[in-house]
């Protein structure tokens, strides 16, 4: 049975293409793939709610979570009070259904949101970051040279990646991204150079997955 790595919230399969890579079998969880489970190759994408997502039999390697940010980030604060408690507390629960998930499973892990409401509902983050700080660990570095602070809640040993800075030359990225109905997913993709410097510093080369 291989090793698995799971990542929740996952819509664009980012984060794990590393893992698949080097042999491990993926779940990406995300209610925007078709229902069920699709695979390709050893990627599951698993369309449905994480709540309701019942993890594979077997030991985990790792474990990420990208719950949605739209009505926790600070980004949308002027319109907090237009939402309403409703919108929040429905975030909150995705976010408390993913840490309770990650808690569970035993692995390492991350939870990630940028800057904004889980400081005050939550905990403060153990790390931040900006996706210029990891672009070095690309062939193309200036492909990810701007900045969007990003917040990591982690446990379970998570082991915080070497960076490999470069200088932010794109600016914001939450300046870039233009409205559209895809602009919550185009601004929440998960750096690659990030994705590549967690897989380095998780990923026992020895051991067979």
């Amino acid at each position: 049975m291989s090793t698995a790595v799971i990542s929740l919230f996952d819509h664009s399969g980012r984060f794990t293409a590393p893992w698949a890579a080097a042999g491990y079998t993926c779940y990406c969880v995300d209610v925007q793939h078709p229902p069920g489970e699709t695979w390709q190759g050893n990627v599951c994408l698993v369309g449905g709610d994480v709540r309701r997502f019942v993890p594979p039999p077997g030991p985990v390697a790792f474990v990420a979570a990208f719950p949605p940010c739209t009505d926790l980030s600070n980004a949308g604060a002027h319109l907090f009070r237009v939402k309403g408690i409703r919108a929040l507390a429905a975030a909150l629960d995705l976010v408390g259904a993913a840490a309770d998930l990650c808690h569970r499973l035993g692995a390492p892990y991350f939870l990630e949101n940028p800057r904004g409401q889980l400081r005050h509902y939550w905990r403060e983050p153990d790390y931040q970051f900006d996706p210029c700080e990891y672009a070095g660990w690309l062939p193309d570095p200036e492909a990810e040279a701007y900045t969007k602070r990003t917040c990591l809640w982690t446990g379970h040993g998570f082991r915080m990646p070497e960076k490999r800075p470069v200088f932010p030359v794109q600016g914001s990225l939450v300046d870039k991204v233009s409205g559209s109905k895809n602009r919550a997913n185009l601004r929440s993709l998960t750096p690659r150079g990030f994705s590549a410097a967690v897989f380095h510093a998780h990923h026992p080369a020895s051991q067979p997955v």
